[in-house]
């Protein structure tokens, strides 16, 4: 299938097909299949950010020895190493900018 061009919001989570529809961070060029996969991820964020919340409320416990934390991390990298394997020039430069990525 051909690629097109993608606007993602890893903030908002959204992925937009025309660049004016919403503000967004990184460009990426994706067939519809990749384009649910990354979506896919997104939900796992979400989910891992749900599983945070209850977390937050407890301030004592560093952030480093949290399981949810750990798991919130872990899907938000494959995020944005679906990103970056899927990102335009600008936006894989952007990205390893970041130290996201191993």
């Amino acid at each position: 299938m051909d690629k097109r061009n993608y606007y993602v919001s890893v903030q908002s989570k959204t992925i937009m097909q025309d660049q004016g529809d919403a503000a967004y961070e990184l460009e990426i060029e994706a067939t519809p299949e990749e384009i649910i996969k990354l979506k896919e991820l997104f939900e796992d964020v979400e989910y891992a950010e749900e599983l945070t919340f209850s977390r937050a409320h407890f301030p004592g416990i560093p952030y480093h020895h949290d399981k949810e934390n750990d798991a919130y991390d872990i899907y938000l990298k494959n995020v944005y190493q679906t990103l970056y394997s899927l990102g335009t020039d600008e936006t894989k430069k952007h990205i390893q900018t970041m130290n996201v990525l191993d």
